[in-house]
């Protein structure tokens, strides 16, 4: 069965990675296989905005240096034969992670903002010709159009999102060949091939 992974970045006041989040799920029925979910040291350290949702404690979290846990987050892909990243807003994840730009890169945004591809957006939000949402299709906004579940908060951890960020493409219930093209580098910018 093929498999993909959802990827989630957190960053320090420096704008550095502090976290990073990477669930692997099946490709047919999106649901997740594994996780993994790492912490950056010296980074985390500087803190940052949504540092008290790190949880360093938690069974499970590896705190280690950049280099490293990129390292050991692709061996752990490579055992899945992952070669597909997905984000919410990839180019904010792809553009932290250079060493990832092997990968392909997929927005999840990309449809869960448009009223084509989200039949939870309701009618009275207001779209862009094009049926992207002009506001309030972040993940937290999305989720709880997707749940009718208007408690939802989204957590600001690296892992946690990530799930998240799956979850919205179970329940939009598109294929994944359906997010279209990667996201591409070219030269460190970003853009649709």
């Amino acid at each position: 069965m093929d498999k993909f992974a959802v990827i989630d970045t957190e960053t320090n006041w420096n704008d550095a990675v502090m976290s990073i989040g990477v669930v692997v799920a099946d490709s047919e029925t999106m649901e997740k296989e594994d996780s993994a979910y790492f912490i950056i040291d010296p980074e985390y350290r500087v803190g940052g905005m949504y540092s008290h949702e790190l949880r360093p404690d938690e069974d499970g979290v590896r705190v280690t240096g950049r280099k490293q846990a990129l390292k050991e987050i692709r061996n752990w892909l490579d055992t899945y034969n992952v070669g597909k990243l997905f984000a919410y807003n990839a180019s904010f994840d792809r553009n932290h992670l250079p060493e990832y730009l092997g990968y392909e890169w997929y927005d999840i945004m990309r449809l869960a903002a448009y009223r084509q591809y989200n039949f939870a957006i309701p009618d009275s939000a207001e779209c862009y010709k094009t049926g992207r949402m002009k506001w309030g299709y972040g993940v937290e906004d999305v989720l709880r159009m997707l749940t009718a579940d208007k408690s939802y908060r989204e957590t600001h951890n690296a892992i946690l999102d990530a799930l998240d960020e799956l979850e919205i493409m179970r329940l939009l219930g598109h294929k994944i060949s359906e997010y279209g093209i990667a996201l591409v580098s070219d030269k460190g910018s970003s853009r649709m091939r």
